[in-house]
């Protein structure tokens, strides 16, 4: 019998009641599990943002993870599950290159929401997939709204983090929704008609808004 390379043996370890070494049973929770999980899923999520969501399944995510998909379902649950902590992932991804070009020192909340919107259309931070999720979640609601839902819960503290601090948490709230709402607007429209000119044009009007906003007196 031919020898097992070691990546065999940890994807044999890691098959759904598979032993391990003295009848060792492998948990999902363990620190070394947990680690395996966190590089399946980061590749996986590599192989989204480069290819898109459309034809995703688990075959292609076994590809790109560099396994089989008997070994994604010990550590996802199924395909949706995969999917949508795989789309999750990389809206982290966004937030945090958005977060990292972030200056606080920005005089204004509209100088600091134009500052966002570079990364919010660079192509490297999964905008493709990640407005495909959106449009999947319209498609399918039963089986794909939490992929709208986790969007708004994701991206709600980076635009709640841009208002002024001394601003009534409720109306930051209010103010957030609405930049999320119209950065949305924006970059779907921006997608299917290609019209770059129009996208600036709304970002020109919110950010007037949002000057008189900054600007009123409570």
């Amino acid at each position: 019998m031919a020898p097992t390379t070691p990546s065999q043996r940890e994807e044999a370890d890691t098959e759904p009641g598979a032993p391990g070494p003295a009848g060792y049973r492998r948990s999902r929770g363990s620190a070394r599990g947990t680690a395996r999980r966190d590089d399946l899923l980061d590749r996986v999520t590599d192989d989204l943002a480069a290819n898109g969501l459309v034809d995703f399944s688990l075959r292609r995510a076994a590809r790109a993870a560099g396994t089989t998909h008997k070994v994604l379902l010990y550590h996802f649950d199924g395909v949706d599950d995969l999917l949508a902590q795989a789309i999750v992932r990389l809206r982290d991804r966004r937030i945090g290159a958005a977060f990292a070009i972030l200056d606080r020192q920005q005089p204004t909340l509209s100088a600091r929401v134009r500052a966002l919107w570079p990364v919010l259309v660079d192509a490297e931070t999964g905008l493709r997939v990640l407005d495909q999720a959106i449009g999947l979640a319209l498609y399918d609601p039963q089986r794909h709204a939490a992929l709208g839902r986790e969007a708004s819960k994701q991206y709600l503290p980076l635009l709640l983090s841009l208002c002024p601090v001394a601003w009534p948490e409720g109306r930051k709230r209010e103010v957030a929704e609405l930049i999320l709402a119209a950065l949305r607007g924006f970059l779907i429209d921006w997608l299917t008609s290609g019209d770059t000119a129009g996208a600036e044009a709304g970002l020109e009007a919110l950010s007037r808004v949002l000057d008189r906003e900054e600007a009123a007196v409570e």
